[in-house]
Order: C-alpha cells, then structure tokens, then sequence
C-alpha cells in the first residue's frame, strides 16, 4: 500500500504514543483518583485517548511530584495548538475559508481537550451558543427564526472547520437550500426561472431570522420593488391600479420562483385573469365571435396588469362616458390595431365596411356632439353576433338597449331600442 510522507508521519506517531500510552498506563491511572480529577471520563462524550487512560497520548509522563509543582512543567503537551490535535486528526485547515479559530490553532476555544457532555466534546450544550460565544446573537430575535437556527444547529449550513465558499458555507447559493427543500427544487426545471432565486435563495429570503413570513427579507411588493424599481415608478405615476395590487402581493399572479409561463405567471395570462374575472371567462369560452387579442390569449394587448393612467387598467386612452364630443385619440387603444380614419370622412369608399353606399355609418353614429362610444355597439371581449356587435347596451340604471344585428353580403340591419329597425348596403344604398 503506497503512503504519502504526512501519512507515514501521522501512522508512526501514533504508534510511538500508542506504545508510550501502554507504558504509562499506570501513570494514567494514578492521575484519576478521588483525590485528583475524579470527574475525568464520567461525562456523556470522553475524548478517546481519555476514556482508555492514556493520558501521555497528549501529555508528557510528568512528574512523580507534580501535585508540588507547575503543571505546565511538569505536564508539558506532545504538541502545541492544532499541530497536537493533528497527530491523530485530519487537517480542517485544507479548504480555501478557514475559520478563525482553526486558523489560529485554537481547537480547544471550541472542543474540550477531555470531556464534555455535548456531541464531539462541545464546549457549551448547542452549537448555536457556542458559536454566540464570539458572534453577535442577531441571529434569533426576529419573529420568524430559520429551523436549524431556532434547534441551535448552525452547522446545518455552515463548515464549523473549513470549506470552499464564503461565510463557511457547506455549498453555494440556492443548492445549499435545496439540500433541505427538494420541494422548491423541482420546481426550477420549469421554463422560466426568477433570476434573484435561481442565483441564490438570500436574494429574497433571510437565512437566519425575519420579521416576515417564509424568511423574507421584506413583505409584498416592498421585496419586489427592491430590484424592479422601474414598476414602483410605473405604479406610483399610474392612476388606475389593478384590484390585484391591493393586496400588495405580486404572487397573485406571479410565482416567486419558476414557472412555464412567460413572466413567471401561474398559469396562461387569460386564465390568470378569469381566476379573478369569472363572469368574463364564462362569456368568453361560450361566446361564437372571440375579439382577436383576446382569442390570441393577449389580455396584455389593451391592459396593463399593473396599472395605466386610463379606465380599465387600458394601456391607452378610452373613454369611460358613454356620450362625449368625438376626436380620435379619444379611442387610441382601439386604433393601435383598427384604422384611426374609420370615423373621419362622412363619405368614403374605403374606411370602413359600414357604409350605406358611400355613406359612412361610423361617422353618423360617433363623429358628433354627442357621440357615443365604440362601447355602445361593440363587445370589446367576446359575443355571440357578427362584427362583435353587442347583444344589448345598458342605458341608464333602468333598461338595456336590445340589439338585434342581422349581417348581409353586402350590409346588415339592425333592430335596436335607440331608433327604429334599419339597413344598409354597401352596392344599393338603402334610401330613408
């Protein structure tokens, strides 16, 4: 068997003291008496070489007439410091962070050379207090305490010795924590993955202690907004905010680690919004004609999620009146995707289908004083009759306008509560 030179080293030293201890043997003895350190080897943990009475495995044989003279003198040790304890241990010194007392040598300002009645002959009864010993105890006075911190077990996560990372840590970012939360850990082979989670779990979470359920560093959108400082300003400039927000919780819609849905959303953007906007799901799986972003499962191509400066959450103008003066950036969200000219001209060929001949039906219906709102014939989402058009309007507190719309090859009629029944056609233009 090949041997490096520390091997052999170590192997012959414990040899020389192994056959030293035998010979003194007796020595050993004589030291544990009921006159002189009655109590060594009684406790729950001895060091090894105590429990077998070999004391000189540490000490010098000493001197017949030591309980007259200095102990220091006449008990002088092997070794000093670590190099002692390294005659019979592994080196802790190896890895790139080494703890202070390790590298000073110090091993007994944590283990008792002898004995102690603590697992690997601590010198205080849980690792935590022994480690408060020389670190500040700020570690276990917030409301939530980390469980391996709150049992005193500090060493779930830290190297008491050595190790490759900073703070002694036994690995690195989140991996250290999904040695305990395989749970949280199966959830990063989603598509889409939270990047502060996905580089380390202290991004959002305390290790140790917090005033905020699940470790949080802070609560709500207050943690969000530690790093999209952007949507806090775009939330503080806007005047209508989603009802989501009140809660202050973006994981009503988002999840806070990994998702398969862009955005890290819970699930499709339209299911996330009909998990609130019930009735609007229901009118829209039944519905025959679906509005195309909505089809497209594109809620976000008129609404902002989070809050806008216009009616509805829009992401651009639209009005909330029913009846008001027309003028075309009144209605910008709709002419992001419709001709914004469709209103314009009384007469055209071109703008728009509704047209009694060259007459544009559009412009009659909104392109006044009192104009009304594309609302006021449209289903913005989804309905059951051609060009989207509503099946009744509400009008007042009282009644609803019902709207019957019949579509031609060449034009339509509509039967409504607002004038009486009418057609239009594009090649013969009804006359009135």
């Amino acid at each position: 068997m090949k041997m490096n030179g520390r091997t052999s080293v170590v192997i012959l030293s414990l040899v020389t003291l192994f056959l030293l201890g035998m010979a003194a043997q007796a020595d050993a003895q004589e030291c544990v008496t009921a006159e002189c350190h009655a109590s060594m080897g009684k406790a729950k943990f001895v060091h090894g070489p105590v429990g077998v009475g070999q004391c000189v495995v540490c000490h010098t044989s000493g001197n017949p007439k030591h309980p007259t003279k200095s102990v220091k003198a006449d008990f002088k040790l092997q070794a000093t410091g670590k190099d002692l304890c390294y005659l019979c241990h592994e080196p802790k010194d190896a890895l790139p962070v080494v703890h202070g007392p390790i590298n000073t040598g110090d091993c007994i300002s944590c283990h008792d050379p002898h004995q102690s009645n603590t697992e690997k002959q601590l010198t205080k009864e849980t690792t935590s207090q022994l480690c408060f010993s020389c670190h500040e105890n700020n570690k276990t006075t917030m409301k939530m305490v980390h469980g391996p911190v709150a049992a005193g077990d500090c060493n779930i996560c830290h190297n008491p010795h050595s190790a490759e990372f900073p703070g002694l840590l036994e690995m690195q970012g989140s991996d250290l924590c999904f040695l305990c939360h395989l749970d949280r850990q199966a959830q990063f082979e989603l598509k889409y993955k939270h990047k502060p989670a996905e580089e380390a779990c202290n991004k959002c979470h305390n290790s140790h202690s917090t005033d905020f359920s699940y470790m949080l560093i802070a609560e709500g959108e207050n943690l969000c907004f530690e790093c999209h400082k952007d949507m806090e300003k775009h939330l503080g400039d806007s005047s209508v905010k989603h009802s989501a927000l009140d809660k202050k919780q973006c994981t009503v819609c988002h999840t806070a680690h990994a998702s398969d849905y862009p955005r890290q959303l819970k699930s499709a953007a339209k299911e996330i919004c009909y998990t609130c906007h019930k009735e609007m799901g229901v009118q829209v799986k039944k519905a025959t004609y679906v509005h195309g972003p909505v089809k497209q499962d594109d809620c976000y191509a008129c609404h902002d999620p989070h809050g806008s400066g216009s009616t509805k959450i829009l992401k651009k103008a639209f009005p909330s009146e029913f009846y008001m003066p027309y003028a075309t950036e009144n209605y910008a969200i709709c002419f992001d995707c419709h001709n914004r000219d469709i209103a314009i001209d009384r007469f055209t060929t071109t703008l728009t289908g509704f047209r009694n001949g060259d007459t544009n039906m559009h412009f009659l219906h909104v392109n006044r004083e009192k104009g009304r709102s594309c609302k006021a014939c449209h289903q913005v989402h989804a309905g059951n009759q051609a060009k989207h058009i509503r099946q009744e309007v509400p009008f007042g507190k009282m009644w609803s306008l019902p709207v019957n719309y019949t579509q031609t090859k060449n034009g339509g009629s509509c039967v409504v509560g607002c004038h009486k029944p009418k057609e239009y056609d594009r090649a013969n233009p009804v006359k009135y």
